[in-house]
């Protein structure tokens, strides 16, 4: 059964918005009357109160669960031993983990967020800094938001693969990979011009967002994401949408994302566009999931941030990143010959510099989400 929770006109400070959903600490204790609204019931904003002029006021906010499947081993489950007892049992897993918010005034389509290798959809959610992230910026915008947990991985950590954990310690291998900057003489160093919120404190936030993937063997340094797990589970949250909403779905991905997102194309006939976000890679051309996207002519713009090339010789990832955003070149090229739309957004070319792997966090984030609003405006119907 699926959980959903109406909260009928909460009105939450930007960030607290997102960073204090029912339950967490800091919250009022839900004795019925919150403090600042005499006798008012939990929930609800008592006629005549006032209202901040830059409020964001949600209009609904739940969780849910997407897709998935059950699993169940042989035998009788023996209820005299039940504690014990395994044959005969379910199990429910490879599910997508969904929290999602409603503006009060919403405008835009929905907004489907999908993490990157490592991450949850926290990264979507807030900065390092503390500053409001995406999914606040485009709730502001009009726009509901949809921030999935991708099976296997945070609050969707039920697994149908046992997979291993490891305590090796790698911060410095994905900081650098991320071009934030590297490591040198026993510091931490940042890559010139760089967006990326400084100081020690925001390093530890950022660095405490990893997270790990329950279904894969972390022990043996295995990195493989089953792809499409992944996207049907996606795809089952687009679908879930659009029963709750009636509106397809815009499909924002971010790196290792990137490839289940362009899958998911398979499973569902309600996206409406897809924003991907330095995906791993691009389809290839008359691959599958290529033609999938054909099929459902779905608009899609790529995004990639700075230090990307051979010619930024102190920044190790750099030609790696060069080579992946490469195929988005080769995938729009194919794609806008069919007659469909594809964009490839390098921001240093719009202006818009100092930006890692991670732009949506960065201290510019608000200016790259209103040049996302604006591809949407010009591009998505």
């Amino acid at each position: 059964m699926k959980t959903r929770t109406k909260l009928r006109n909460i009105v939450l400070a930007a960030l607290l918005a997102l960073s204090l959903p029912a339950g967490c600490a800091g919250t009022p204790a839900n004795d019925g009357t919150p403090a600042d609204v005499p006798e008012g019931p939990q929930g609800e904003v008592e006629t005549g109160t006032q209202i901040p002029d830059d409020a964001l006021v949600i209009a609904e906010q739940g969780m849910f669960s997407a897709g998935g499947t059950v699993i169940t081993s042989d035998g009788v489950f023996d209820v005299s031993n039940y504690y014990l007892s395994r044959e005969g049992s379910t199990s429910h897993v490879d599910h997508a983990n969904v929290f999602y918010q409603i503006p009060a005034e919403e405008t835009g389509l929905p907004m489907v967020f999908l993490h990157g290798y490592g991450q949850s959809r926290m990264g979507w959610m807030t900065t390092p800094d503390g500053r409001p992230g995406w999914s606040d910026l485009f709730l502001r915008m009009g726009h509901s938001v949809f921030l999935i947990d991708q099976p296997r991985r945070g609050e969707a950590g039920q697994t149908s693969v046992a997979g291993t954990m490891t305590t090796e310690p790698s911060d410095q291998t994905w900081y650098t990979q991320f071009r934030i900057g590297t490591y040198l003489n026993n510091e931490f160093t940042r890559n010139e011009g760089s967006q990326f919120p400084e100081g020690e404190e925001a390093l530890d936030q950022f660095l405490r967002q990893m997270t790990p993937d329950t279904g894969m063997d972390n022990a043996g340094g295995d990195q493989n994401i089953d792809n499409t797990v992944v996207a049907q589970a996606v795809a089952a949250t687009i679908d879930e949408v659009y029963e709750r909403t009636g509106k397809d779905s815009i499909l924002v991905t971010h790196s290792q994302g990137g490839m289940p997102g362009w899958e998911t194309a398979r499973y569902t006939d309600h996206i409406a566009a897809i924003v991907a976000i330095e995906p791993g890679m691009a389809p290839q051309v008359d691959s599958e999931d290529y033609n999938a996207l054909v099929e459902k002519q779905i608009p899609i713009t790529f995004y990639y941030g700075d230090y990307i090339g051979e010619e930024f010789t102190d920044v190790p990832a750099a030609g790696m990143w060069a080579m992946m955003s490469s195929s988005a070149d080769a995938f729009t090229e194919g794609y806008t010959a069919a007659g469909l739309t594809s964009t490839v957004v390098r921001l240093p070319e719009e202006g818009i510099t100092g930006n890692s792997h991670f732009l949506f966090q960065e201290l510019n984030n608000d200016v790259i989400a209103e040049h996302v609003e604006a591809w949407i405006q010009a591009n998505v119907q």
